[in-house]
């Protein structure tokens, strides 16, 4: 299983003041010298962390793999298109959310879904749809073609007890199998920190965690390079 850590929240702290510090690219480096085998951003159509510029520079520095979070909207396509990161993830998008709070609804928008991973594939672009851990989103996920899902992780996060826990965790075992079984490439994300995190490199198939917010947290006090080395021992006890 391997570490991709999302940069969002080294931008935010940035944008907090309207400066330059700390630099998000500056960040994604680091990361990657302490281990992390690829880098997340997400250029928000509002462009509240991650900018365009961050993202030119970016692609142009990742020795990983930059993986895109976004929009499928006609402006981010471009961009993507332009930029030509390493995956897409296409993610569910609204104004007033703090962060991405739950998996995109793949069934309701299969046509204009499908149409966005046709034109990225046509870049040969690779696509990944975020998607909560529902038997119907994952299958219309196959049928529109994407290349992977990444199941959105974070009721599990938010369990209260041992045994929700327990049952979200097999929920997206089981779905992380369904996945598989129809051709899909499976990654997981959202919510995911130092103590929930063991349980979910135990699942067969996962090939990859996106962990952001944690991680930032944690480098708040014992700095980056020791707050992703940390996770990637922790991911790599797989």
């Amino acid at each position: 299983m391997r570490l991709a850590v999302n940069i969002d929240h080294i931008a935010t702290l940035r944008q907090a003041r309207g400066g330059i510090e700390p630099d998000p690219v500056t960040g994604a480096h680091i990361c990657e010298l302490a281990g992390a085998e690829g880098i997340v951003c997400h250029l928000r159509e509002d462009r509240r962390h991650i900018s365009d510029r961050d993202l030119r520079l970016l692609r142009e520095t990742t020795k990983t793999k930059l993986d895109l979070e976004m929009a499928a909207t006609k402006e981010i396509i471009g961009i993507a298109i332009k930029i030509h990161p390493d995956l897409t993830t296409l993610v569910p998008e609204r104004r007033q959310e703090l962060t991405t709070e739950g998996g995109l609804n793949v069934r309701k928008n299969e046509r204009h879904l499908g149409r966005t991973i046709n034109e990225l594939h046509k870049h040969k672009i690779p696509v990944s749809l975020f998607v909560d851990p529902l038997r119907e989103q994952i299958e219309s996920a196959a049928k529109i073609g994407a290349d992977f899902i990444e199941i959105h992780t974070g009721e599990y996060a938010n369990a209260r007890g041992e045994q929700e826990a327990a049952r979200y965790l097999n929920h997206i075992r089981e779905m992380a199998s369904l996945g598989r079984s129809l051709g899909l490439r499976v990654n997981t994300g959202h919510g995911l920190n130092y103590t929930n995190i063991h349980p979910i490199t135990s699942i067969e198939g996962i090939e990859e965690v996106s962990i952001g917010h944690a991680i930032i947290s944690r480098a708040v006090f014992v700095g980056l390079h020791a707050a992703v080395s940390e996770m990637v021992r922790l991911v790599h006890r797989s």
